[in-house]
């Protein structure tokens, strides 16, 4: 399984977002990049991160960061998810997980005492030149946010 820490390039993808339009991540060159890993739009904790991004994202756009959200989810339902629930930033589809195998977010994970592959809750953020600054694994839903904004300085 790959592992991304600091000092990493971050590796490059194109997905489609919630609209259907493609978006690459190296069209974010020059801009600041929190990317996330979320298991499923519109379950209880991939709720609760996703309004926790969209409550920080004028804080987190003010400091100079893009927020992109990454599930194996479909356009469509991303696009419900986002009308859904206020969402202001992009959300994106990797149907197949292999940007999240790219990342290290796709790996064995307990859940409910079995051993299963799924997603591993992640988040980077990525710099003007595309290197990984902070790779967080397994991140908890609730209060992440509130921790990143601390660990990247904004108030």
């Amino acid at each position: 399984m790959t592992v991304l820490h600091a000092g990493d390039t971050a590796p490059d993808f194109t997905l489609t977002d919630q609209d259907g339009n493609s978006l690459s991540l190296h069209e974010k060159r020059g801009q600041k990049v929190v990317l996330y890993f979320y298991p499923a739009a519109m379950t209880p904790g991939c709720t609760t991160e996703a309004c926790d991004f969209r409550d920080s994202i004028a804080s987190l756009a003010g400091a100079g960061y893009t927020v992109l959200g990454v599930s194996r989810d479909t356009p469509a339902k991303l696009r419900e998810f986002r009308e859904r629930d206020g969402l202001t930033f992009t959300l994106l589809s990797d149907p197949d997980h292999a940007v999240h195998d790219a990342y290290g977010a796709w790996g064995e994970k307990m859940n409910y005492g079995k051993k299963i592959e799924g997603v591993l809750r992640s988040t980077f953020v990525i710099d003007e030149q595309g290197v990984v600054t902070h790779a967080q694994y397994n991140v908890k839903a609730t209060g992440h946010v509130a921790r990143l904004r601390k660990t990247l300085g904004i108030d």
